[in-house]
């Protein structure tokens, strides 16, 4: 397997393909979000990447959001995407609680309209304070929301989970939020 000059560089922009412009490289992705590896080294090498099939094969191992999905000879990024995709998911029951990451820019908005999906096709949702932490600290510093999962579900809610773990939902409205007292 060879390894990447620039691991993170590489992930980067196999998220940016694989998750928002496959035309960026000109290639087009299955409905399931599915390319054929070969196609893809091909595009990034003629687009100027220096890559192969065990840099893309370093990246999937090593990626600790587990963000891609290898199978075969075809490659997916396993969520996230802005581009219309079908991950093919089935629907799942949720922990009670699942948790989002945010900044307190964005509190105003989700405390009147909740938490949009905006460019991507779901909402992110986490299993753990942890994991939401992180997400919220990429932009500032991070507040957590409690979402109020099983509820949502009893409700009519359908859910789904990743290959990575992420919980996926349309949207999660007002009344299922618990936003931290930030009065401390």
């Amino acid at each position: 397997m060879t390894r990447p000059a620039n691991p993170k560089g590489l992930s980067k922009t196999l998220a940016y393909v694989l998750r928002h412009r496959p035309d960026s490289i000109g290639i087009h992705l299955d409905p399931g979000g599915w390319v054929d590896v070969s196609v893809l080294v091909d595009a990034l090498v003629r687009a100027g990447h220096d890559v192969d099939r065990g840099a893309i094969e370093h990246v999937v191992a090593t990626s600790d959001k587990r963000r891609y999905e290898l199978v075969g000879d075809r490659l997916r990024a396993a969520q996230g995407h802005s581009i219309t995709v079908d991950l093919g998911l089935a629907p799942a029951v949720p922990p009670d609680v699942l948790f989002h990451g945010t900044v307190e820019r964005f509190l105003a908005s989700i405390v009147e309209q909740g938490l949009l999906p905006r460019s991507r096709q779901h909402v992110h949702l986490s299993a753990d304070v942890a994991t939401a932490t992180e997400v919220g600290n990429r932009r500032g510093k991070p507040i957590v929301l409690t979402v109020a999962a099983g509820r949502m579900r009893a409700d009519g809610w359908p859910f789904r989970v990743a290959a990575n773990g992420v919980w996926l939902v349309s949207s999660v409205p007002p009344a299922y939020l618990t936003i931290p007292d930030r009065s401390r």
